[in-house]
């Protein structure tokens, strides 16, 4: 991701006029009946989820206080590092007023952001390999030091132990079907106006999701500015290539396998500093000289014709979502 990153300040090129038949825009996110095991070759530096407990049941007549949490990634390691690029990651914090006791709800990444975004190339096996899942995180208490330090942690509402019984069931549909970690948005221009062709899945979305859920159930919000982080990606309009079946399988097509093996290649680990700058150097090659990115989406490979300014990290207002205080009581 850091080469990438990287790779996007360099300067322009000229991409190819390659168009797809016509389909609908952005492609719908796509959910599943189950989430299947993880495979014991997918391994985090950082545990996911270590204190992690299931979400309780409150009391009807429970009055929860909802709070808005956001702090720059990786923070516990690096502070404010990537705050400074406003690379954030958000969650929710619930307070109760019968128990006094604090909780935490996030979406992550269960294998680390790098190993969402690019696969690994393993020997003996012509598909990338991917590490791509991402889960709910729900745990009790508040980490008022790490969300205050260098980020946000603000009241946004107040619920009835009703709603938050109802969230709690939304929160296990969406966490069984939404299974997989997309970080990419892409798009045709920085324009706001422009055409989305992929939406991110992550931390923010699911913050997102949980905060229009709550107002379907009749939360009404403050009047506060919120902000959240996206990673964006220029391109005209992509093309579909095919599944991993149809790519990589025994009728599969040989030639752009090796091509998109070839592609993400330059992204696995680098042990040295004179390696890094190697594949950085095939990465402004590809995806800025030649305008080429290969992604992987709903488990299905898409070409981009990449163009300027290639890649954005933006940190833009989203409001909060409009409630109406006619649901549950409140």
């Amino acid at each position: 991701l850091l080469l990438l990153l990287a790779a996007a300040v360099c300067g322009p090129c000229f991409s190819g006029a390659l168009r797809s038949p016509q389909r609908r825009w952005p492609v719908p996110y796509r959910r599943f009946d189950y989430r299947p095991k993880t495979d014991p070759y997918c391994q985090a530096r950082y545990t996911f989820c270590p204190t992690g407990s299931a979400i309780p049941v409150m009391k009807e007549e429970d009055v929860i206080e909802v709070y808005r949490l956001q702090a720059p990634v990786w923070e516990f390691k690096y502070g404010d590092l990537l705050g400074h690029l406003k690379i954030m990651h958000d969650a929710v914090g619930f307070k109760s007023s019968l128990t006094g006791k604090n909780y935490t709800m996030e979406w992550y990444e269960l294998f680390q952001l790098g190993n969402c975004t690019f696969p690994h190339l393993r020997p003996g096996m012509d598909a990338p390999f991917w590490c791509n899942q991402g889960a709910a995180c729900f745990y009790e208490g508040i980490d008022d030091a790490h969300w205050k330090e260098n980020g946000t942690l603000v009241l946004v509402t107040t619920i009835s132990g009703t709603m938050f019984n109802e969230m709690a069931k939304w929160v296990k549909y969406d966490n069984e079907t939404g299974i997989y970690y997309e970080t990419w948005t892409v798009q045709a221009s920085p324009d706001k106006q422009s055409v989305v062709w992929f939406d991110s899945y992550e931390c923010s979305k699911f913050i997102l999701r949980t905060y229009q859920k709550l107002a379907d159930l009749g939360a009404v919000f403050k009047k506060i500015q919120t902000n959240y982080t996206s990673i964006i990606l220029f391109s005209g309009e992509p093309i579909y290539l095919g599944n991993e079946t149809s790519i990589f399988g025994p009728l599969g097509n040989k030639t752009l396998a090796a091509a998109i093996r070839d592609f993400y290649y330059p992204f696995k680990p680098h042990r040295t500093v004179r390696e890094f700058f190697v594949d950085l150097l095939k990465i402004i090659d590809r995806v800025i000289l030649n305008g080429q990115f290969y992604l992987f989406y709903n488990l299905e490979y898409w070409f981009l014709p990449m163009k300027y300014p290639y890649l954005k990290i933006i940190y833009e207002e989203v409001p909060l979502p409009i409630g109406s205080k006619a649901s549950f009581g409140v």
